[in-house]
């Protein structure tokens, strides 16, 4: 008889928060200045708000791979997800009394491997 595992629920969420961690590093060292992270409501989740330098504010969706074998990270931000985001990121701007500013929404891909990892950032992924 083979013995399957499961992932554990905190498995996935301990990766999760390290590709997060990741992502915010990246746009840090880019100049963006970290607003909000994990901002949640009944709607979603934002993963991090941030300010480019250039004064646009970012909604970033993280999306975190370990073991390659489920497609690529970038495919998994579907256009439903999109339409969350964008949805997210319109209650997050009224609850914080944002105004008309530019808005952009990125895309953060981590790839985790054994003794390495790559972030991967694209700018304006969505519209």
């Amino acid at each position: 008889m083979e013995k399957r595992t499961t992932k554990r629920p905190d498995d996935r969420k301990a990766l999760g928060n390290a590709g997060e961690e990741d992502a915010a590093e990246l746009l840090r060292c880019s100049g963006h200045r970290i607003l909000e992270r994990n901002f949640r409501t009944r709607n979603g989740e934002l993963d991090i708000v941030s300010r480019a330098p250039d004064g646009t504010l970012v909604f970033t969706e993280v999306k975190t791979d370990r073991h390659g074998n489920a497609g690529v990270p970038e495919e998994w931000i579907t256009p439903r997800k999109r339409r969350q985001v964008a949805k997210m990121a319109a209650i997050w701007m009224a609850r914080r009394g944002v105004g008309e500013v530019p808005v952009r929404f990125d895309a953060v891909c981590v790839r985790i491997r054994p003794g390495r990892t790559h972030v991967l950032h694209w700018p304006a992924a969505w519209m």
